[in-house]
């Protein structure tokens, strides 16, 4: 196989330009996104025509929409089959992608699930028996579906596959060759990577064919935007030091990196012990706990959010204006991936890295892989610190929300049992409801009750006039779907 290196002139380029859907840069303009990132503008448009790519990029960079973009605009919408499979090394990571492509995708109408461990089998197994057309999922969960013939994939067309660099590093990466073995030969194939290792090498080698590889340099994401500073401070003045810098930097939201999960859990402690507004996040929590506490912080509800590096892999807010390095991460990659959670959509970011005297050699070890030497910052003047005004310690500043439109997701009293169809509910809710047909979404049916999406507060106002909306002449109790509904 031979793999081209694509290189591009700098171009100042719009989402417009890339001959989108109109319902996909509806979505998008909705998201509040007007140019595309490096990757992204590179992996669109050859993506959009078919290629095989590789793309060597590192997370923050807005690969996600890279890949969902072209696949949600080349997607048979009316084809009710899976026809793109991405697997991601996380849980996390996982729900975060089934997300974007939910939110690119929402005017076309495309379904997508995420499967992953520690969630009951049963339960995916009656999403994928619905009209899905999109899977997202963790290797190992993956191959349970597939050998149990729960997860069809006669019908993929695009296969993404995603942070395979973490999926050597976490021993999946034999898995993910199985799984491609399953699929058609006559797909698609993307594979993005913060680096590419000779494992790595080989799997584009044996299953992708012809692939472009694109470069984008991981330099831009620890220097442009984010202003980076190590303090020298022995572990026990740790929690000092970071209770004066909070006093005088004006954190908007802020994540806090240890190295273990018992480093997590007593940080958090002490700092809500000390009143500040703190979730947490590690591999020792219940799955549900840790997609909660990642939706909370996302959605504003804590200022700050204190992780591992792994279980940090979902997190994915515009608002974090400071990355602390509580411990000093020993993966020089990981020092990458951590500061590249602030300093995203063009705003600048603080990364802070505490250092202890015996950890010189791992800060000289980053600054080497980073080709930048981290300015060292003197500890804040007590005098200032006791002078400085109080600010509330759970105090968010709130962006304005980004308006996709409202969504309302309504719960019909009717399924599979008695006959209802999805053109039996579409009829229903544009004659019976008064709905027009382009604000119905996706409609999912159930055995005994069935759940539509409504768009732009259509759904409200038809809850507000109606409890009941006639289908095929009967009547069928309506309401907002809740979580028990599911």
């Amino acid at each position: 196989m031979n793999m081209k290196i694509e290189r591009y002139d700098d171009i100042n380029m719009k989402f417009e330009d890339l001959n989108l859907h109109s319902d996909i840069l509806k979505a998008i303009n909705g998201l509040g996104y007007t140019e595309p990132s490096e990757v992204q503008e590179k992996v669109i448009p050859l993506a959009l025509k078919g290629e095989d790519i590789i793309a060597k990029a590192q997370t923050g960079s807005g690969k996600t929409a890279a890949f969902a973009i072209p696949v949600i605009q080349n997607m048979d919408v009316e084809l009710n089959e899976v026809q793109a499979l991405v697997l991601t090394p996380t849980r996390e990571l996982a729900v975060q992608v089934k997300e974007d492509f939910s939110s690119l995708g929402l005017f076309k109408r495309l379904k997508t699930i995420a499967i992953y461990g520690k969630q009951p089998m049963s339960v995916q197994k009656t999403q994928l028996k619905q009209r899905v057309h999109i899977v997202v999922g963790t290797p190992g969960r993956t191959l349970d579906h597939i050998k149990n013939g729960t997860l069809k994939l006669d019908n993929i067309k695009y296969l993404i596959i995603d942070e395979a660099d973490e999926m050597l590093n976490m021993g999946f990466i034999d898995q993910v060759e199985d799984i491609i073995k399953y699929v058609s030969k006559e797909r698609q194939t993307l594979m993005f990577s913060a680096t590419l290792a000779p494992e790595i090498k080989e799997l584009i080698e044996r299953h992708m064919n012809d692939a472009k590889t694109i470069e984008i340099a991981g330099e831009a994401l620890t220097v442009d935007r984010i202003n980076q500073r190590y303090y020298e401070i022995a572990e026990n003045h740790k929690y000092n030091l970071l209770r004066d810098i909070l006093t005088l930097e004006k954190v908007n939201q802020g994540i806090l990196f240890c190295r273990t999960k018992s480093n997590v859990s007593m940080l958090a402690s002490r700092m809500r012990t000390n009143g500040y507004s703190v979730t947490e996040i590690h591999g020792d929590m219940l799955q549900r706990e840790r997609l909660i506490a990642l939706k909370e912080f996302k959605e504003g509800k804590f200022k700050y959010i204190v992780a591992t590096d792994v279980a940090a892999r979902g997190i994915d807010a515009s608002g974090v204006s400071h990355v602390f390095n509580y411990d000093i991460p020993l993966e020089l990659e990981a020092y990458v991936h951590r500061i590249g959670r602030t300093g995203r959509a063009g705003k600048s970011g603080e990364a802070i890295t505490f250092v202890t005297p015996h950890e010189d050699k791992f800060l000289k070890a980053i600054e080497e892989f980073i080709a930048f030497k981290i300015p060292k910052a003197m500890r804040p003047d007590r005098d200032e610190v006791l002078n400085a005004p109080k600010e509330e310690t759970s105090t968010i500043v709130k962006e304005k929300p980004k308006n996709l439109g409202e969504v309302t997701k309504i719960y019909i009293s009717g399924g599979k049992k008695k006959k209802v169809r999805r053109g039996d509910i579409v009829g229903a809710l544009i004659n019976s409801g008064n709905i027009p047909g382009d604000k119905i979404g996706v409609i999912d049916i159930y055995d005994n009750y069935s759940h539509v999406d409504i768009l732009e507060g259509f759904g409200r106002d038809l809850l507000r006039k109606n409890r009941e909306i006639l289908i095929k002449g009967k009547p069928f109790r309506i309401k907002k779907a809740t979580p028990k509904d599911f």
